[in-house]
């Protein structure tokens, strides 16, 4: 877990922030317990900013609280995670839709430049740099809709998936790597089409879980949620 001590201020606030960051870049593992005790240590606060930080990201759903002393990242189950699903390809292909509008040659090749470094990290088993390249690419593309509030929602959303796609990256065998559907989205942004932005957005989200919905079907039932 990368979380960096914090500077004085708002330390409620920087800690939320600091939490929610290693959340969003899959810092923690689904079902992992977070001492805040420990959290605090790292952080170099109290725990009382720390608690405050985790009762925001328990009612954004991102947290679970099981015991005054810690918290808990929710278990990976199958309900869990076909809610995400549904609600990341509305608001993420809403965005990508939109960042067709806006695309310049040089978000281009920015995208592409990410998208290289994110194939050849997953192609050598460097779960770290694909969680953060994949992160990179998505957000990159989602920041050209130019709308705030849009990336806030989608922001939130990836509290809860960064630590799915940890187990995705880390876990999972797949031949599917992202490459073909984020390609497609760049060539659909280079022709500011909408409409095939949002549906390589959709395949991508639907084609990379598939690979999370056969690790789910392998585990127990209980798990299925």
């Amino acid at each position: 877990m990368k979380i960096e001590p914090l500077e004085q201020g708002n330390l409620s606030a920087r800690a939320y922030a600091a939490l929610r960051e290693a959340l969003i870049a899959g810092s923690f593992r689904p079902d992992e317990r977070i001492v805040m005790q420990d959290l605090a240590e790292r952080l170099g606060t109290s725990v009382t900013p720390v608690r405050e930080a985790c009762l925001r990201l328990v009612s954004e759903q991102g947290l679970e609280i099981r015991s005054g002393r810690f918290i808990t990242v929710p278990a990976l189950n199958l309900a869990r995670y076909l809610e995400i699903r549904v609600i990341r390809t509305a608001l993420e292909a809403l965005a990508a839709e939109l960042a067709a509008k806006h695309a310049r040659p040089a978000d281009l090749a920015e995208l592409a430049q990410i998208q290289k470094r994110f194939e050849k990290a997953r192609l050598a088993g460097d779960s770290a740099e694909a969680i953060k390249m994949n992160r990179a690419f998505h957000f990159g593309v989602y920041r050209l809709s130019r709308i705030d509030m849009l990336m806030h929602q989608i922001e939130t959303m990836w509290v809860s998936m960064g630590p799915i796609l940890k187990v995705y990256h880390e876990d999972i065998i797949t031949d599917y790597l992202g490459a073909a559907e984020h390609v497609h989205l760049i060539e659909a942004l280079s022709r500011h089409d909408g409409p095939a932005a949002r549906a390589a957005l959709e395949r991508d989200i639907v084609r990379g879980g598939e690979g999370i919905l056969r690790h789910l079907s392998a585990l127990p039932k209980a798990a299925l949620g």
